[in-house]
């Protein structure tokens, strides 16, 4: 075997100059689409376009020189930064993906799938019947050539449709989820397709057992990736967060996953693209994968590779290879039948099958119209096989390139017509809620549990209850802690076991430790990536000198994230938290304590009281006029914080009530006022960090928390 030999300075020069100038270009064209309200992927095409041979290439020789790739090594290098563009895009796009939004939406995807797949198929098999010998490498082979083209007319460009519904802020629309979905079934349908058509145009035998062949492949992937796929997804992102410890490690795994998946999608014949869409779907179902991972991945696929992918398929369209009338003529034929077969094939499908209406079904129509760099994959596998000649190529990728260019500003024009549902502008409501709130984003959760000896029953605790009731509405990984004396691990492993079936998330991981440092122990766990760090305090320790116990009260004053802190005696095991009080100040940490309240709140019938306590301390140097108007504008500060707490349980659609109350010592109203409406759960808030040896949280803390007539939940967001 010979060792391979690196490209040339020449070329790697080339390429260098090629990244800086196309990532300029795609970029300062992308905002200038951006400030006319048009999708930034116009603008990066469009770059490509400019500067390749259809401009600035062609008109000035020497610019083409160093623009375009001049040799082989030249091309595959470019190519291959472009394919891994193309790769981070299609993973991007499979992490925001919702399946079970597709689920419920499966009758109008599939509907609008078939009709753009069968339409276009024919529409394109008709065209190439007729098309005139000179476009033909071989008149002879005529059929192979139709077939050809049908299924390159049948194709949609997953890659263009993704960013142009991230442009257009519509990925989370269910006609956005939906027109994904559509798209993943005509690119894979459509590829099973061209493969056997590929293999025709070898000489290779087609028969039904190959074709059946070619579909069973694609079918035992997608098995296999929903199923021994998502376990080794599971297990290997468990393995790396809780045993390496290298800062991206866990961007390394999703990247390292993703071009894996992609070798073996490539390796079935079917587009590397593929495999990192599913694997970007897998990813995005573990709700243990940090937010921050996927903000990275996000930035720089954003901000690098799709820009450059993008402008790279623009610089292959070469329109003075078009300036013949009589091609140019074909071309707008092409385009035509092209267009007219996927929009029309699409809403037919949809209108019919799916019983969508006219805007919505034209909607998918004009998003798969986009072809893209998909295309031009065919076109260039179609040249290289000798099925088309190079006017063909030329006029396909011409068609590509248009179809991407009016997809955007056609989607936006359809898009605005379409009426969303009650139910799709809640769902988006509660999202744009959870953007900004800490409790709606934790997702891995931190509870340790200490060993209870005794006859080995597993009595309910508050934390479980909780952890249910949160884990209803947003998806959980809790890990139970256990940290046994060294030599003691079996027996924390076997009541863990005992202890898991109480927790209802979506994922339970059952953990021991074995260290003579409890609180190292716990704090070397928080700092694989929790977001919230969960206590149970059930009683004080008597004769010590702390809020709750040495143990307790350490974690808090030092986690590296928020934490909870249970406080209460055994519950009864059909205790649940049905009337709620939040006492709320307006500050951040008492939003926070709200959004934890309503997060808990999962009946129609459950409450949360919302209560605001004016201190009684009237100044005797000032006037008793002076004092009523202070009261008076105090009191309407009040009123204003707790009805801003109010409209936020609204938005979340729960009962919320609020309250002003004025007493001398507002930790006496809260208990009070927690008695009088037969309050379940005290939900309360602090930013604190102390510094001092000993965790204070000021003297209404801790007389609520040894008054209070039920349990209370102290969160810390510190």
């Amino acid at each position: 075997m010979e060792t391979f030999s690196a490209a040339s300075h020449h070329d790697v020069l080339v390429l260098v100059i090629q990244i800086s100038v196309l990532l300029f270009t795609a970029r300062a064209l992308g905002e200038i689409a951006q400030r006319f309200n048009q999708p930034a992927v116009i603008g990066e095409i469009l770059a490509g376009i400019l500067l390749g041979p259809s401009f600035l290439s062609s008109l000035i020789p020497f610019v083409g020189q160093w623009l375009v790739p001049q040799t082989l090594v030249q091309g595959y290098l470019l190519e291959v930064v472009s394919l891994i563009g193309v790769m981070f895009l299609l993973l991007v796009t499979g992490l925001e993906t919702d399946i079970g939004l597709i689920r419920r939406h499966a009758r109008m995807s599939l509907s609008a799938a078939a009709g753009g797949l069968i339409v276009p198929f024919a529409t394109g098999f008709i065209l190439g019947l007729y098309l005139p010998d000179f476009l033909l490498v071989d008149p002879e082979q005529r059929l192979v050539f139709a077939l050809f083209l049908a299924a390159a007319m049948s194709i949609s460009a997953i890659a263009v449709i993704a960013k142009v519904l991230i442009d257009l802020d519509l990925m989370r629309r269910d006609m956005g989820q939906a027109i994904i979905a559509a798209g993943m079934v005509d690119d894979t349908t459509a590829w099973i397709v061209l493969s056997v058509i590929i293999g025709l145009a070898a000489g290779d035998a087609v028969t039904v057992g190959s074709v059946l062949y070619s579909i069973g492949t694609v079918f035992a992937f997608l098995l296999l990736s929903f199923t021994v796929g998502r376990w080794l997804v599971k297990k290997t992102l468990e393995y790396v967060q809780d045993e390496v410890i290298s800062q991206d490690r866990l961007l390394s795994l999703v990247v390292i996953f993703t071009f894996a998946w992609g070798a073996i999608t490539q390796a079935i014949n079917l587009e590397a693209l593929f495999g990192a869409f599913i694997m970007g779907i897998l990813f995005g179902q573990m709700p243990r994968l940090p937010k921050a991972v996927v903000h990275k991945l996000e930035s720089i696929t954003m901000g690098i590779f799709a820009p450059i992918f993008f402008a790279v398929a623009g610089l292959k369209v070469n329109l003075l290879s078009l300036a013949d009338p009589t091609l140019i003529a074909i071309g707008l034929i092409v385009l035509f039948i092209a267009s007219f077969g996927k929009v029309a094939g699409a809403y037919i499908g949809a209108r019919t099958l799916g019983q969508q209406d006219n805007w919505t079904a034209l909607s998918f129509g004009v998003a798969l119209n986009a072809r893209g760099a998909m295309e031009i994959i065919i076109a260039s596998i179609g040249l290289s096989l000798g099925v088309l000649t190079q006017d063909m190529f030329s006029i396909i990728v011409l068609m590509a390139m248009t179809t991407s260019l009016i997809a955007p500003p056609a989607l936006r024009w359809t898009l605005k017509r379409v009426i969303p549902s009650e139910e799709e502008l809640e769902r988006l409501r509660r999202e744009k809620l959870a953007a900004g709130s800490l409790i709606a984003n934790i997702h891995r959760v931190l509870l340790p549990v200490r060993h209870r000896q005794g006859n080995g029953a597993v009595v309910p605790t508050i934390e479980a209850r909780l952890l249910d009731k949160i884990g209803a509405k947003t998806a959980l990984s809790a890990t139970l802690l256990n940290v046994s004396r060294p030599g003691e691990g079996g027996d924390g492993l076997a009541y863990l076991t005992k202890l898991a079936p109480q927790f209802t998330q979506k994922e339970i991981v059952p953990k021991v430790i074995e260290s003579s440092n409890v609180t190292d122990a716990i704090l070397g766990e928080l700092r694989k990536d929790y977001d919230l760090l969960v206590l149970g305090a059930s009683e004080k320790d008597r004769g010590t000198d702390t809020l709750f116990t040495p143990i307790v009260d350490y974690m808090v004053r030092f986690a590296p994230c928020p934490s909870i802190v249970v406080h209460g005696q055994r519950i009864k095991e059909n205790w649940d938290p049905r009337r709620i009080l939040v006492p709320s100040d307006g500050s951040n940490a008492a939003k926070h304590a709200a959004e934890l309240a309503f997060a808990i709140s999962s009946e129609a019938d459950d409450e949360v009281f919302v209560l605001n306590v004016l201190v009684d301390t009237p100044n005797i140097y000032r006037s008793e006029q002076s004092n009523s108007a202070i009261t008076t504008q105090r009191m309407a500060t009040a009123e204003q914080i707790v009805n801003e707490i109010r409209e936020l349980g609204d938005a979340y659609k729960v009962r919320t009530t609020a309250h002003v109350s004025e007493g001398r010592y507002p930790e006496e109203v809260i208990v009070k006022t927690a008695v009088d409406n037969n309050i379940d759960l005290i939900v309360l808030s602090t930013g604190l960090r102390p510094g001092s040896h000993r965790l204070f949280l000021g003297p209404r803390v801790e007389y609520i928390l040894q008054h209070a007539p039920c349990p209370v939940v102290v969160l810390n967001t510190h």
